[in-house]
């Protein structure tokens, strides 16, 4: 009978079609990680990843880093970025990681090979502005697979990458979207949010002098539905609350970091000086 009163009462089939569907297809498609990120910034309102790549630091590093970074307000790890970063030694990195503390650790591929069954998730990315298919489309198709047999969780992401692009622009033959036509950025984003991405990642390079300019953020942003991270640059504490006040959601932060060379306790205040500011700005912004 309940069902019955259900069906007569207007609209309310309608919501609990809707409620018990919403359910049904998140639960499938939007993991564990990529929920708690959404869980950080309802409730942070900016979140702060650390970028690190296994070539640049040991195993038995990572693990001590790992605890000064819970410690100090981190939200999470970005494994990855170079070549380098696969096999052995990005296993072993992850698992000292995940022995130390409870952060996510979120693949961060350089290439196909960058692919651990120890990781919570992984960027699934297409880089957008690439001129070659195979950063666009061909190492995602040659990635699926083993992507699927490890139990990854996937996070659809568009990859714009910005002047000045270093490295990762050089290889991935990118396109690079003018630091002084913000609206490129913006529609460039929109797009891969049309086409399915969970995320949008601008990124101005491993070691740039200056992440993405504000005003390419406050573009972004405002056409965006989907999380915005900044990557690349944001290496002072101004850059990283002036980048989530234009309205960045995630800083990811590599060099700043890397720069405390190893020394835990420069680096523990190197933590928590950004991972605080990350968070009034997003508070501010909220």
């Amino acid at each position: 009978m309940r069902a019955f009163k259900y069906l007569f009462a207007p609209g309310f089939l309608v919501e609990v079609f809707w409620v018990n569907y919403a359910s049904y297809f998140g639960s499938r498609h939007v993991g564990k990680t990529y929920a708690k990120i959404l869980k950080g910034l309802d409730s942070d309102g900016a979140l702060t990843f650390m970028q690190l790549d296994p070539p640049n630091y040991s195993a038995e590093l990572a693990g001590k880093i790992a605890r000064v970074a819970e410690d100090n307000g981190l939200d999470a790890f970005a494994v990855g970025g170079s070549v380098g970063a696969q096999g052995q030694v990005l296993d072993d990195t992850i698992l000292a990681i995940k022995e130390n503390s409870s952060l996510p650790v979120i693949l961060f591929p350089g290439n196909i090979a960058t692919l651990s069954p120890h990781a919570d998730a992984m960027y699934f990315m297409s880089m957008l502005n690439s001129l070659d298919p195979y950063f666009l489309s061909g190492a995602q198709i040659a990635a699926s697979f083993p992507v699927k047999k490890m139990g990854l969780e996937a996070i659809p992401t568009a990859y714009i990458i910005v002047e000045p692009g270093r490295a990762v622009g050089w290889v991935g033959r990118a396109q690079l979207v003018p630091r002084s036509v913000p609206y490129i950025a913006a529609i460039t984003a929109l797009a891969g949010q049309y086409m399915g991405s969970h995320l949008v990642i601008l990124e101005s390079g491993g070691g740039a002098d200056s992440p993405a300019p504000k005003e390419m953020v406050v573009a972004a942003r405002q056409v965006l539905d989907v999380p915005l991270l900044v990557a690349g640059g944001v290496r002072t504490k101004e850059f990283a609350f002036e980048t989530v006040k234009a309205g960045a959601d995630i800083v990811q932060i590599g060099t700043a970091f890397e720069n405390a060379k190893g020394d835990l306790k420069k680096l523990g205040a190197t933590f928590r000086e950004l991972t605080s500011v990350v968070k009034r700005a997003g508070k501010e912004r909220q």
